[in-house]
């Protein structure tokens, strides 16, 4: 692929795994507290709801824009693979194996942007940041 494509293609791929968790954080803001008892009912306490919905915005629109695009793509992809496991790993029950599987699907888009970097049109790139790895 030429380098415009690739491109092209990282800032399509920054945008749709981005707008999962800017959509998603902000969604969660329409019902914090059943969101937080939601979070407690998988072991993690509730006072934290805040700030994981800050974080899903924040690090979906850093994500979206291309701004410490490594870091943030690890986190995120830690932050779903987590997720994962606490709340969709449920052997007996197919349709929360899907939702898991499907969280595993996202951790590894996000894994590889984490690898392949932000691509030149993000703030990355144009703070002379964002070398990618030509797969």
């Amino acid at each position: 692929m030429t380098s415009t494509t690739n491109t092209t293609v990282l800032l399509i791929a920054r945008i749709m795994l981005g707008l999962l968790f800017v959509v998603s954080g902000f969604g969660k803001t329409g019902d914090v507290a059943g969101f937080a008892g939601y979070m407690a009912s998988g072991g993690i306490p509730a006072f934290l709801a805040w700030p994981v919905i800050l974080f899903e915005i924040l690090g979906g629109l850093a994500l979206i824009v291309g701004f410490q695009t490594r870091a943030v793509a690890i986190a995120l992809a830690a932050f779903t693979l987590l997720a994962g496991i606490l709340y969709h790993f449920q052997p007996a029950d197919q349709n929360q194996m899907t939702q898991f599987l499907k969280n595993l699907a996202i951790t590894g888009g996000y894994l590889a942007i984490a690898i392949t970097g932000a691509g030149a049109w993000s703030i990355d790139g144009f703070r002379g940041n964002a070398k990618t790895v030509n797969a």
